[in-house]
Protein backbone atom coordinates (compact mmCIF):
# COMPACT_ATOMS: atom_id res chain seq x y z
CA UNK A 1 0.00 0.00 0.00
CA UNK A 2 1.26 3.50 -0.72
CA UNK A 3 1.76 5.64 2.31
CA UNK A 4 2.14 9.40 1.96
CA UNK A 5 4.46 10.78 5.06
CA UNK A 6 4.50 13.88 6.42
CA UNK A 7 7.32 16.84 5.43
CA UNK A 8 8.63 19.51 7.12
CA UNK A 9 8.14 21.45 4.39
CA UNK A 10 4.49 23.19 3.27
CA UNK A 11 2.23 20.70 1.65
CA UNK A 12 -0.59 20.80 -0.71
CA UNK A 13 -3.45 18.58 -0.65
CA UNK A 14 -3.84 17.15 -4.76
CA UNK A 15 -6.67 15.01 -5.36
CA UNK A 16 -4.77 10.90 -5.96
CA UNK A 17 -1.75 12.41 -4.88
CA UNK A 18 -2.47 12.84 -1.00
CA UNK A 19 -0.51 15.77 0.88
CA UNK A 20 2.87 16.39 -0.97
CA UNK A 21 5.40 19.23 -0.96
CA UNK A 22 6.03 21.64 -4.23
CA UNK A 23 9.13 20.93 -5.03
CA UNK A 24 9.22 18.19 -8.31
CA UNK A 25 5.36 18.75 -8.94
CA UNK A 26 5.35 18.64 -13.33
CA UNK A 27 2.71 19.92 -14.93
CA UNK A 28 1.78 19.63 -18.42
CA UNK A 29 0.23 22.67 -20.08
CA UNK A 30 -1.91 22.60 -23.31
CA UNK A 31 -2.78 26.11 -25.22
CA UNK A 32 -4.40 27.92 -28.15
CA UNK A 33 -5.16 31.14 -29.02
CA UNK A 34 -4.52 34.15 -31.28
CA UNK A 35 -1.27 35.44 -32.58
CA UNK A 36 0.20 39.11 -33.19
CA UNK A 37 2.19 40.60 -35.62
CA UNK A 38 4.16 43.74 -35.10
CA UNK A 39 6.76 44.88 -37.45
CA UNK A 40 7.98 46.61 -40.39
CA UNK A 41 4.39 46.01 -42.56
CA UNK A 42 2.38 47.49 -39.77
CA UNK A 43 2.93 50.98 -38.88
CA UNK A 44 0.06 51.15 -35.69
CA UNK A 45 -3.35 48.72 -34.45
CA UNK A 46 -5.50 48.72 -37.52
CA UNK A 47 -8.77 47.27 -35.74
CA UNK A 48 -10.05 46.43 -38.60
CA UNK A 49 -7.59 44.61 -40.34
CA UNK A 50 -5.65 42.89 -37.09
CA UNK A 51 -4.36 40.30 -39.41
CA UNK A 52 -4.49 37.49 -36.53
CA UNK A 53 -3.58 34.49 -36.88
CA UNK A 54 -3.37 31.14 -34.27
CA UNK A 55 -1.11 29.64 -32.08
CA UNK A 56 -0.84 25.88 -30.48
CA UNK A 57 1.40 25.22 -27.71
CA UNK A 58 2.31 22.39 -26.07
CA UNK A 59 4.42 21.98 -22.65
CA UNK A 60 5.18 21.81 -19.37
CA UNK A 61 6.42 22.90 -15.74
CA UNK A 62 8.73 21.84 -12.86
CA UNK A 63 8.09 23.18 -9.98
CA UNK A 64 10.89 24.18 -7.94
CA UNK A 65 10.01 25.97 -4.75
CA UNK A 66 6.62 27.16 -3.84
CA UNK A 67 6.34 30.26 -5.91
CA UNK A 68 9.34 29.74 -9.18
CA UNK A 69 8.58 26.37 -11.73
CA UNK A 70 10.72 25.98 -14.43
CA UNK A 71 8.50 25.70 -17.91
CA UNK A 72 9.25 25.10 -21.24
CA UNK A 73 6.60 24.98 -24.45
CA UNK A 74 6.65 24.03 -28.25
CA UNK A 75 4.57 26.01 -30.37
CA UNK A 76 3.79 26.36 -33.62
CA UNK A 77 1.99 30.30 -35.11
CA UNK A 78 1.40 32.10 -37.92
CA UNK A 79 1.19 35.78 -38.29
CA UNK A 80 0.70 37.79 -41.38
CA UNK A 81 0.97 41.35 -42.68
CA UNK A 82 0.12 43.79 -45.58
CA UNK A 83 0.85 47.08 -46.56
CA UNK A 84 -2.61 48.09 -48.11
CA UNK A 85 -3.73 48.91 -44.73
CA UNK A 86 -0.85 50.88 -43.83
CA UNK A 87 0.64 54.58 -44.64
CA UNK A 88 3.14 52.67 -47.09
CA UNK A 89 0.13 51.26 -49.33
CA UNK A 90 2.11 52.59 -51.70
CA UNK A 91 5.12 49.39 -51.63
CA UNK A 92 2.14 46.85 -51.46
CA UNK A 93 4.55 44.43 -49.83
CA UNK A 94 2.98 41.31 -47.70
CA UNK A 95 3.49 38.49 -46.13
CA UNK A 96 2.41 35.15 -44.18
CA UNK A 97 4.96 32.65 -42.42
CA UNK A 98 4.27 29.80 -40.29
CA UNK A 99 6.81 28.84 -37.51
CA UNK A 100 7.47 26.42 -34.97
CA UNK A 101 9.12 28.02 -31.59
CA UNK A 102 10.62 26.61 -28.63
CA UNK A 103 11.39 28.59 -25.24
CA UNK A 104 12.70 27.46 -21.62
CA UNK A 105 12.76 29.76 -19.09
CA UNK A 106 10.92 30.49 -15.86
CA UNK A 107 7.86 31.03 -14.08
CA UNK A 108 6.25 32.93 -10.61
CA UNK A 109 3.41 32.77 -8.73
CA UNK A 110 2.01 35.33 -7.08
CA UNK A 111 0.90 32.51 -4.40
CA UNK A 112 2.44 29.75 -3.25
CA UNK A 113 1.67 26.33 -4.25
CA UNK A 114 1.04 24.80 -0.99
CA UNK A 115 -2.24 27.56 -0.67
CA UNK A 116 -4.04 25.93 -3.68
CA UNK A 117 -5.58 29.26 -4.01
CA UNK A 118 -8.11 29.19 -6.68
CA UNK A 119 -6.77 31.82 -9.02
CA UNK A 120 -2.96 32.56 -9.20
CA UNK A 121 -1.77 34.95 -11.22
CA UNK A 122 1.88 34.84 -12.38
CA UNK A 123 4.70 36.59 -14.32
CA UNK A 124 7.12 34.37 -16.62
CA UNK A 125 10.45 34.76 -19.05
CA UNK A 126 12.54 32.42 -21.16
CA UNK A 127 15.22 32.36 -24.25
CA UNK A 128 14.44 30.05 -27.43
CA UNK A 129 14.37 30.18 -31.08
CA UNK A 130 12.07 30.09 -34.07
CA UNK A 131 12.28 29.12 -37.25
CA UNK A 132 11.74 31.81 -39.63
CA UNK A 133 9.85 30.95 -43.10
CA UNK A 134 8.15 34.10 -44.46
CA UNK A 135 5.78 33.35 -48.00
CA UNK A 136 4.45 35.99 -50.04
CA UNK A 137 1.57 35.56 -52.51
CA UNK A 138 1.85 36.05 -56.31
CA UNK A 139 -0.89 34.86 -58.81
CA UNK A 140 -1.97 32.66 -56.34
CA UNK A 141 1.05 30.43 -55.35
CA UNK A 142 2.58 31.13 -52.21
CA UNK A 143 6.53 31.63 -52.77
CA UNK A 144 9.41 31.21 -49.74
CA UNK A 145 11.37 34.58 -49.27
CA UNK A 146 14.42 33.79 -47.44
CA UNK A 147 15.94 31.69 -50.44
CA UNK A 148 15.29 34.45 -52.58
CA UNK A 149 16.95 37.75 -50.77
CA UNK A 150 14.96 40.13 -51.69
CA UNK A 151 16.81 42.88 -49.73
CA UNK A 152 19.92 41.00 -51.41
CA UNK A 153 20.60 39.93 -47.87
CA UNK A 154 21.24 36.24 -45.97
CA UNK A 155 19.37 36.58 -42.83
CA UNK A 156 19.43 33.43 -40.10
CA UNK A 157 16.18 31.69 -40.48
CA UNK A 158 17.13 30.67 -36.74
CA UNK A 159 17.26 33.93 -34.63
CA UNK A 160 16.83 34.27 -31.10
CA UNK A 161 13.70 34.25 -29.08
CA UNK A 162 13.17 36.48 -25.73
CA UNK A 163 9.46 35.00 -24.11
CA UNK A 164 8.27 37.52 -21.69
CA UNK A 165 4.23 36.69 -20.50
CA UNK A 166 1.98 37.26 -17.36
CA UNK A 167 -1.37 35.36 -16.78
CA UNK A 168 -3.11 33.48 -14.24
CA UNK A 169 -4.32 30.11 -13.75
CA UNK A 170 -8.11 29.72 -12.35
CA UNK A 171 -8.18 25.70 -10.21
CA UNK A 172 -10.87 23.64 -11.12
CA UNK A 173 -9.96 21.00 -8.96
CA UNK A 174 -6.55 19.23 -7.58
CA UNK A 175 -5.39 18.42 -11.12
CA UNK A 176 -7.18 20.86 -13.25
CA UNK A 177 -6.35 24.36 -13.83
CA UNK A 178 -7.33 26.79 -16.77
CA UNK A 179 -5.83 30.49 -17.33
CA UNK A 180 -5.24 33.45 -19.65
CA UNK A 181 -1.88 34.42 -20.70
CA UNK A 182 -0.92 37.06 -22.66
CA UNK A 183 2.52 36.78 -24.30
CA UNK A 184 5.10 38.95 -25.80
CA UNK A 185 7.99 37.36 -28.18
CA UNK A 186 11.04 39.61 -29.15
CA UNK A 187 13.33 38.52 -32.03
CA UNK A 188 17.00 39.61 -32.73
CA UNK A 189 15.84 39.56 -36.13
CA UNK A 190 14.32 42.26 -37.79
CA UNK A 191 13.60 39.39 -41.16
CA UNK A 192 10.30 37.55 -39.90
CA UNK A 193 8.22 39.47 -42.43
CA UNK A 194 11.48 39.57 -45.19
CA UNK A 195 11.68 43.10 -44.95
CA UNK A 196 13.83 45.22 -42.91
CA UNK A 197 16.14 47.35 -44.66
CA UNK A 198 16.42 48.95 -48.43
CA UNK A 199 15.84 48.49 -51.71
CA UNK A 200 18.65 46.58 -53.18
CA UNK A 201 19.96 46.54 -56.81
CA UNK A 202 17.66 44.46 -59.53
CA UNK A 203 21.02 43.20 -61.05
CA UNK A 204 21.95 41.77 -57.74
CA UNK A 205 18.78 39.40 -57.22
CA UNK A 206 18.90 35.89 -57.82
CA UNK A 207 16.05 35.77 -60.59
CA UNK A 208 13.41 37.67 -62.13
CA UNK A 209 11.08 36.00 -59.32
CA UNK A 210 13.22 37.75 -56.91
CA UNK A 211 13.17 40.91 -58.07
CA UNK A 212 9.30 41.17 -58.72
CA UNK A 213 8.57 40.04 -54.97
CA UNK A 214 11.27 42.50 -54.03
CA UNK A 215 9.62 45.75 -55.44
CA UNK A 216 5.92 45.31 -55.44
CA UNK A 217 4.81 48.96 -56.35
CA UNK A 218 4.59 48.01 -59.79
CA UNK A 219 1.77 45.66 -59.30
CA UNK A 220 -0.49 48.65 -58.69
CA UNK A 221 0.43 51.12 -60.99
CA UNK A 222 2.88 53.20 -58.48
CA UNK A 223 6.49 53.40 -59.66
CA UNK A 224 9.43 51.38 -59.10
CA UNK A 225 11.33 52.24 -55.98
CA UNK A 226 15.07 53.11 -56.63
CA UNK A 227 17.98 51.22 -55.16
CA UNK A 228 19.21 52.34 -51.71
CA UNK A 229 15.36 53.32 -50.95
CA UNK A 230 13.88 52.56 -47.43
CA UNK A 231 11.94 49.44 -47.61
CA UNK A 232 11.62 48.82 -43.59
CA UNK A 233 12.72 50.03 -40.01
CA UNK A 234 16.43 47.81 -39.35
CA UNK A 235 16.51 49.81 -36.02
CA UNK A 236 13.17 47.87 -34.70
CA UNK A 237 13.16 44.15 -34.78
CA UNK A 238 10.04 42.30 -35.05
CA UNK A 239 7.91 40.43 -32.75
CA UNK A 240 4.64 38.55 -31.88
CA UNK A 241 2.37 38.77 -29.23
CA UNK A 242 0.01 35.88 -28.04
CA UNK A 243 -3.04 35.66 -26.43
CA UNK A 244 -4.13 32.46 -25.28
CA UNK A 245 -6.04 30.19 -23.01
CA UNK A 246 -4.08 27.62 -21.35
CA UNK A 247 -5.23 24.18 -19.74
CA UNK A 248 -3.16 22.73 -16.79
CA UNK A 249 -2.96 19.05 -15.59
CA UNK A 250 -0.96 18.13 -12.44
CA UNK A 251 0.91 14.35 -13.97
CA UNK A 252 3.15 13.51 -10.82
CA UNK A 253 5.49 14.82 -8.46
CA UNK A 254 8.76 13.93 -7.71
CA UNK A 255 7.55 13.11 -3.79
CA UNK A 256 5.43 10.45 -5.12
CA UNK A 257 7.87 8.87 -7.83
CA UNK A 258 10.22 8.24 -4.55
CA UNK A 259 7.38 7.13 -2.18
CA UNK A 260 6.55 4.22 -4.76
CA UNK A 261 10.42 3.41 -5.51
CA UNK A 262 9.57 2.88 -1.56
CA UNK A 263 7.10 0.77 -1.78
CA UNK A 264 8.29 -1.98 -4.62
CA UNK A 265 8.49 -5.65 -3.24
CA UNK A 266 12.26 -6.46 -3.21
CA UNK A 267 13.51 -8.97 -6.05
CA UNK A 268 14.62 -12.13 -5.25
Amino acid sequence: MLVFRPSTHAQARIEGLGSVPPEGVITLMVGAGVAYYMGDLVDGVDFAHLGLGPNLALGGMYRLTEHVSLRSELRYYQVQGDQQYSRNAKNNLSFRTRNPDIYIGAQGDLFPFSRQVRANPYLFAGLGTTILNPKANLGGTWYSLPPLTTEGVNYSQTPLLVVAGIGFTYRLTGRWGLGLELCNNFLSSDYLDDVSGFYPEPDALPNDLARQLSDRAPEIGQAPNQPGFQRGNPKVKDSYVFLSVKAQYLLTTRYFAQQRKKTRCPKF
